[in-house]
């Protein structure tokens, strides 16, 4: 987060900087908690529901600072049928849902 701007215009920046994408940001579709009973973190997740406006994934393409290290596409499919692991749960329902979802504590894997 950079101060003095958004949650939309901070995930449309980041979104470009780890994609090379430009982003269009939508609605919230969900709001997620996540919680160590051990330590006593605990995380609030926001996530929106975004289209692409502009840009293309490009093979070459690298992110400068090396945190992303792969990146693609997922299918309905591929989130349903349990093809790839993801946090958290509620993401398939909250992707190609309506409307906000609201996803109380779950506790964070390690």
């Amino acid at each position: 987060m950079e101060p003095g701007t958004s949650l939309p215009t901070n995930l449309a920046r980041e979104v470009h900087e780890e994609t090379g994408l430009r982003v269009t940001v939508g609605t919230p579709a969900l709001i997620n908690e996540f919680h160590d009973p051990v330590s006593g973190f605990h995380q609030v997740d926001i996530f929106f529901r975004c289209s692409i406006s502009a840009g293309a994934i490009n093979a070459s393409w690298r992110d400068p600072e090396g945190v992303v290290t792969q990146r693609r596409f997922f299918s309905r499919a591929d989130l349903e049928i349990g093809r790839i692991r993801f946090k958290p749960d509620s993401l398939p329902a909250a992707a190609w849902g309506t409307g906000i979802l609201y996803d109380p504590l779950e506790v964070i894997i390690r």
